[in-house]
């Protein structure tokens, strides 16, 4: 059988979660895929604006979910921002892109003492996020027009990156950076989260396509069973942790705010994620709200999937179909270069040579001083480059190529 992924799951690294239809509102053929409506799923009905509006007035955490590359989906957050601001303008925005460290950046920003340059240049956009600045800038823009408070939810990637090296249990408080311990993943989250596991792994095999085989069930309960899979569950409740706490913390100092979060919606949906962990953190009245296409309506809605749905367009044809090369390491800056943490297994890196431990000097002749430099220039790579690197390994200088395929990879 063969099980088609979503974009979402390449471009969200660790974070997208494959939906199993297990409702189906009606036949593919005579189904209503009318877009520009909200839908109910647990019923599977429309809901005017104005009545789902009324209703996410009376919470006080309204997340939004999104594919990072889609551009649509960032349009219908900065309409949701808009229209929840009209009844509350109490509120504050928390964006999963940057890190706690930029919270100073953002408090500038919402304050209007910063240019867009600065904001990115500041954050270290690049080297902390690394997707279109521009998809995000409106959002940004939204809340200093209307001097909202924002919010940095995430962690840097060093320490999601331990945690799916050693497991959270392995870590030192202090490397913890103030995290507490997330609370368990539910069946189901562990479920999807080794569907993806099985889809990283066909990847690292090279069939970087739309489709893979279904894992069976013994294959899916073999991968539960590995310590890789613990270590890699346990760096997706780190991040759904942190970005949960932060959450609280607004909720908590604010007692009147609305608190909006723009994250990817794989720590959303089914409320595995976020909303599971800030349920741990004593923070119920939460409600999630995500995108979904025509083409999902008819596969059929799960009752669980969302508080609310609205219906979008599919993305044109060029945009869906954008890969953006990779050189798949995950990597920290260091005063020789960018330090490689871990290698992807049948990534680019691991092709051209490249080890954990490695230090990158140079990217085509351009010194590599810190991660966002690497990745600006990874990111202008066409399809078929040969990039050549200047590593530093144990003591050694060598001279690799990474070389990136013909067609970029997309889920």
């Amino acid at each position: 059988m063969t099980m088609k992924i979503s974009r979402s799951l390449l471009m969200m690294c660790l974070c997208t979660l494959l939906a199993s239809a297990a409702m189906a509102n009606g036949d593919a053929d005579t189904c209503d895929s009318r877009v520009a409506r909200w839908l109910d799923p647990a019923s599977g009905e429309s809901i005017t604006a104005g009545r789902l509006f009324d209703r996410l007035a009376r919470k006080r955490v309204v997340l939004l979910g999104e594919e990072h590359t889609t551009e649509e989906h960032h349009r219908w957050q900065a309409y949701v921002l808009a229209a929840l601001h009209s009844r509350i303008p109490d509120m504050v925005v928390g964006f999963e892109m940057l890190p706690r460290r930029a919270q100073p950046v953002l408090d500038a920003w919402s304050a209007g003492s910063l240019s867009e340059e600065a904001l990115l240049k500041r954050s270290d956009w690049t080297g902390v996020w690394g997707y279109d600045a521009g998809l995000y800038l409106p959002l940004f823009h939204f809340a200093r027009l209307n001097r909202l408070p924002t919010v940095a939810l995430n962690v840097d990637r060093e320490l999601v990156s331990l945690v799916g090296s050693r497991g959270w249990q392995a870590l030192t408080v202090a490397q913890r950076g103030g995290l507490s311990d997330p609370a368990p993943a539910s069946d189901g989250y562990l479920e999807s989260l080794a569907r993806l596991h099985a889809f990283k792994q066909s990847l690292g095999r090279g069939h970087g396509h739309a489709s893979v085989e279904e894992p069976s069930p013994e294959e899916l309960q073999e991968i539960q069973s590995s310590e890789t899979f613990r270590n890699f569950v346990d760096a997706q409740l780190t991040w759904d942790r942190a970005m949960a706490e932060a959450l609280a913390v607004a909720y908590r100092r604010d007692p009147g705010a609305l608190v909006v979060g723009i994250v990817g919606r794989g720590h959303l949906e089914y409320g595995y994620g976020i909303p599971h962990q800030l349920a741990d953190l004593g923070v119920d009245d939460v409600a999630v709200l995500l995108p979904i296409t025509e083409a999902a309506v008819c596969d059929g809605l799960d009752r669980e999937l969302a508080t609310a749905v609205f219906v979008l367009d599919a993305p044109p044809a060029d945009e869906s179909a954008a890969g953006r090369p990779l050189l798949g390491v995950r990597i920290e800056t260091v005063e020789q270069g960018v330090r490689v943490l871990e290698v992807v297994a049948g990534s680019v890196a691991e092709r051209a040579g490249i080890r954990s431990a490695d230090v990158i000097l140079s990217a085509a002749g351009f010194a590599t001083e810190s991660t966002s430099a690497l990745i600006e220039i990874v990111s202008r790579q066409a399809p078929g480059t040969w990039l050549p690197l200047r590593v530093g390994r144990e003591g050694q200088l060598d001279e690799l190529i990474a070389k990136f395929p013909q067609r970029f990879a997309t889920p």
